[in-house]
């Protein structure tokens, strides 16, 4: 099976089997587990930023982040499409009555700025609740993965200063943004207060992420983490693979990039199949097939009797991810299977309309 759905189902190399077993252990609610210990530091080292805390996933990351920026009934300003926006469960608004405030994301994942401008803008009132949070995403998924520019956060980041408001960057895949740019994760991290990134995607983590931020706030933080139940005992466990992934992951990740352009010149070869360009494409590929939803789900029935899995993410449009354990052959045959998939599917559709 080739599985394309997500970065997600990477399992985890023998280095870091290796070092979960030799993994050294303590409490880690006590600050007391030397594995959690010294991976909290290296990863605020790698963003530039005081401190950091361990968190079980990326959704709870950026949940204790808005939970301690935003008191309740204040509003985190966000993209509309972006992740935690559209795929974390409203969790926010949900346990911290954080008023989640969409603005339109362009094709590239950037804010419509004059947009972003005039939301920040609204004067103070009673009738309106207050800003206390601009909320970024780089690589930002819903858009293809793009990589968001320096430039345009610089942006973000100045409108977000003048309106005297935080910015916290989700940055789940921030490695492979920084790949993409050509730069370091700390640089692209400099234009935010805070920022949570995961172990468990491309990096290949069995679990775990890190959000990062200036010591007080990493402080209040963790005690967010245990109001949610995430305070975690030996959590070394998972910080010890962590640690690989930090000293031995990183730069591995521009063969997924280069597997995901691969997989998208391909898929763009292969009849009624419309690949979604990308500016700064990194391990993703998003392509719709012409025919309409029936066809697009004989289309995923073929790719699966041909072991090939990909995500579907509306009716006519799927989603590949490219990831540790991907090789490049295996793209190869994702290309091939789409092809007879593709075909297989467009008998269905001509067999349909004899029919009627």
């Amino acid at each position: 099976m080739i599985d394309l759905r997500s970065d997600t189902v990477t399992l985890p190399t023998p280095a870091m089997r290796e070092a979960i077993a030799r993994a050294e252990l303590g409490d880690d609610v006590y600050g007391e587990d030397p594995t959690v210990n010294r991976l909290e530091a290296m990863a605020a080292d790698a963003m530039g930023k005081e401190a950091a805390v361990l968190v079980a996933s990326g959704t709870m990351g950026n949940l204790i982040a808005m939970l301690v920026h935003c008191a309740r009934g204040t509003k985190a300003v966000l993209g509309a499409r972006a992740h935690t926006y559209l795929y974390e469960a409203g969790g926010a608004a949900a346990l911290g009555g954080v008023v989640l405030t969409p603005v339109r994301n362009t094709d590239e994942g950037e804010f419509a700025l004059d947009e972003l401008k005039a939301e920040l803008d609204t004067p103070a009132d009673p009738h309106f609740a207050p800003h206390a949070l601009v909320a970024l995403e780089n690589t930002h998924n819903r858009t293809g993965g793009e990589a968001i520019g320096l430039a345009h956060m610089a942006s973000v980041e100045e409108l977000a200063r003048s309106h005297g408001l935080a910015v916290h960057l989700d940055g789940a895949r921030i490695f492979n943004a920084a790949i993409a740019l050509e730069t370091s994760a700390r640089r692209i991290a400099a234009h935010a207060d805070t920022v949570s990134f995961c172990l468990s995607k491309g990096l290949a983590c069995p679990v775990g992420t890190l959000l990062c931020g200036p010591r007080p706030f990493i402080e209040q933080a963790r005690r967010v983490r245990k109001m949610l139940g995430g305070g975690m005992r030996q959590a070394g466990i998972i910080a010890a693979a962590g640690i690989v992934a930090l000293s031995a992951m990183i730069d591995r990740l521009a063969e997924d990039h280069e597997n995901a352009r691969a997989l998208a010149e391909g898929l763009a070869r292969i009849p009624d199949l419309h690949v979604h360009p990308a500016r700064r494409r990194t391990n993703m590929v998003f392509f719709e097939i012409a025919g309409g939803a029936q066809r697009a789900a004989r289309f995923n029935a073929a790719l699966k009797e041909r072991g090939v899995f990909m995500g579907p993410r509306s009716p006519v449009e799927f989603r590949a991810v490219t990831h540790y354990g991907v090789s490049g052959s295996d793209i190869a045959h994702a290309i091939a299977a789409a092809g007879e998939a593709a075909a297989i599917s467009a008998r269905g559709s001509s067999a349909a309309s004899a029919s009627v």
